[in-house]
């Protein structure tokens, strides 16, 4: 095995042997040995004034406890030159807690963590993989999912093809039969006026001789006056009739076709695995007084001064927040959120019946499931909160919300890594709306 590095070693001396993260607020036993002060505190629940170390078990007193300063300032070193380091290493990706590499990805809370958090309580018990191996997985599912979306719709491409060589074939031949009828009764037509207009002449003449002459072969004129009688055209057969209606029913039956397939487009979607995209807008009846909407319902952003609007149940009035229109009670839906260069800014999904006023929780247990920054921290606002690494803040977000695993993750939509993941279960099977907070100098927008 390769010797450690100074940087590797200098962290292993910073870390607290109870709980494997960097100290915080260090104390030195009277045998030497150096713990967090909550992590001895805990080690030492009693009423006993004597206890033993946890790393060496020779028994100390618990009154002294003596703060160890130059190692609180030992750690933020290490914190520091981890942190430099790592940025080298990692391109800039850095874990906000622990100023190391993500370069481990945790399977059950869906996001990158570093070594520390590795060997932390929060993911001890944890299957983590390199984030390497992470992404060249879900970049398999994804091309697999497309796959399956493409062949469909080459399936149903190649059908509408062949449906529509077929229809105008039979609405070709159609056409020429109808012409076909057309022509014959024309020159019947033709040849019926051709034939009333002689008699008519040979009428006209007969009736300017005189009444002898005129009586002469009447029932002759009469007989071939009978015959010339003007005869109605020939009505389209009932061979075309029925083959004109077979044609209407087949349009119809690919028309209804092609409606079924559109309505079930989605859940077919949702079935391979895809989120169906959802055209998202927010509520003007939540918004805070001082988030301005933008006419089309697709941005928002902070006004310095409060909006008279009125204070309905719905409205939100303390916090800087608004709703999307739509809500989702099953299947899966994303949408994404343009976040610029904005500061203060958090974006997520609230269940329907969430606090509108006063102060209130913007976390699970509030009825909030969202990222966010404040300030120079990017964090997910779950229980507790969930540092992210600043550098991995975001421009553009997608927000993934399954209602079937009670589950929403979010994707940064510009190289596609996930962010962070609210583990299946999360998400009260209720009506689920967007969620979005917006604090000053922000302004956020949803894609179309």
């Amino acid at each position: 095995m390769a010797a450690e590095s100074p940087v590797e070693s200098l962290q292993e001396e910073a870390t607290c042997p109870v709980c494997l993260e960097y100290f915080t607020h260090p104390v030195t036993l009277e045998c030497g040995h150096n713990f967090c002060r909550t992590c001895i505190a805990q080690c030492w629940e009693g009423p006993d004034t004597a206890a033993s170390c946890p790393q060496c078990r020779e028994t100390v007193q618990q009154r002294n406890l003596r703060p160890n300063r130059p190692l609180a300032n030992v750690v933020e070193i290490a914190k520091r030159l981890s942190f430099q380091t790592a940025k080298g290493a990692g391109g800039g990706r850095v874990c906000g807690e622990h100023q190391e590499a993500l370069k481990l990805f945790c399977e059950e809370d869906q996001t990158p963590i570093c070594v520390v958090c590795d060997r932390s309580r929060a993911h001890r018990a944890h299957t983590v993989v390199p984030v390497q191996e992470a992404a060249q997985e879900y970049k398999k599912q994804t091309e697999t999912e497309r796959q399956k979306i493409v062949s469909a719709f080459q399936q149903l491409r190649q059908f509408l093809e062949e449906q529509e060589r077929l229809l105008l074939a039979q609405l070709e031949e159609l056409h020429k039969e109808i012409v076909k009828t057309q022509n014959e009764n024309i020159t019947k037509l033709s040849e019926g006026i051709s034939h009333l207009s002689e008699l008519i002449s040979e009428m006209e003449g007969k009736c300017q001789k005189p009444a002898s002459e005129f009586l002469q072969d009447v029932k002759s004129t009469l007989s071939r006056c009978e015959k010339g009688k003007f005869q109605e055209p020939e009505e389209i057969s009932p061979e075309l009739e029925e083959q004109v209606s077979d044609f209407s029913q087949k349009t119809l039956v690919l028309m209804e076709t092609l409606r079924k397939f559109k309505d079930t487009l989605p859940s077919a979607l949702e079935s391979l695995g895809a989120h169906r995209q959802a055209n998202v807008t927010l509520d003007p009846d939540t918004a805070h007084p001082q988030l301005v909407l933008s006419e089309d319902g697709k941005s928002v952003r902070w006004a310095d001064t409060r909006q008279r609007l009125p204070d309905t149940p719905e409205r939100f009035d303390t916090v800087f927040c608004v709703l999307g229109c739509e809500g989702f009670t099953a299947g899966r839906h994303c949408w994404e959120v343009e976040v610029g260069g904005g500061r203060f800014w958090a974006v997520g999904v609230a269940r329907e019946s969430v606090g509108r006023k006063g102060g209130i929780s913007r976390s699970p247990e509030g009825g909030i499931w969202a990222v966010e920054r404040w300030e120079d921290q990017f964090r997910a606002l779950s229980s507790p909160v969930t540092p992210l690494p600043r550098s991995r803040a975001p421009s553009r977000i997608r927000v993934c919300l399954d209602c079937g695993r009670g589950q929403v993750t979010f994707i940064d939509a510009g190289d596609e890594a996930p962010i962070f993941t609210f583990p299946p279960g999360s998400v009260p099977g209720e009506r689920i709306r967007p969620w979005l907070g917006v604090g000053p100098g922000s302004r956020l927008r949803l894609r179309p």
